[in-house]
């Protein structure tokens, strides 16, 4: 996808998504807004790893308490959509294997296929998108 494809994607899902309007925190907007620029620059592992912290700091601000909570825990811990649950626990999986590589020197499938990790990277940050979407329009004021 080229960038003005990019843009009109994150166009198109607020318009598809956000049903009336929604107060976020200055902490999500921000993150948020730096998600969307990473997707639309092309990059998808910064995409996808800047969504699920705009994902984690929305349920944060919204359904957390004072205690720390893990990321698995917020989602668990919501009151969402089960298929949106679903969605960030497949999301947040997929995040982890990037973020904890159990074994760096493991690259042998990088290194020959680079191309097959951009085409996961390049879905899962069209996939990442709606989430990040889904989640801070989950629950509107109208």
């Amino acid at each position: 996808m080229k960038q003005e494809e990019r843009w009109n994607h994150i166009v198109s899902l607020d318009d598809e998504l956000l049903k009336g309007g929604v107060i976020l925190s200055e902490w999500c907007s921000f993150i948020v807004r730096e998600s969307d620029l990473a997707f639309v620059h092309g990059s998808n592992l910064a995409s996808i790893l800047t969504a699920v912290s705009g994902i984690e700091t929305y349920l944060r601000s919204e359904y957390a308490g004072k205690e720390r909570s893990s990321l698995f825990e917020l989602i668990d811990n919501s009151p969402i959509a089960n298929d949106l649950r679903s969605d960030l626990h497949r999301l947040r999986k997929y995040r982890n294997k990037w973020v904890h590589v159990n074994d760096p020197w493991d690259d042998q499938e990088l290194l020959e296929n680079p191309e097959h990790a951009e085409k996961g990277l390049e879905g899962m940050a069209l996939f990442a998108a709606r989430a990040l979407r889904r989640t801070i329009y989950e629950s509107p004021w109208v």
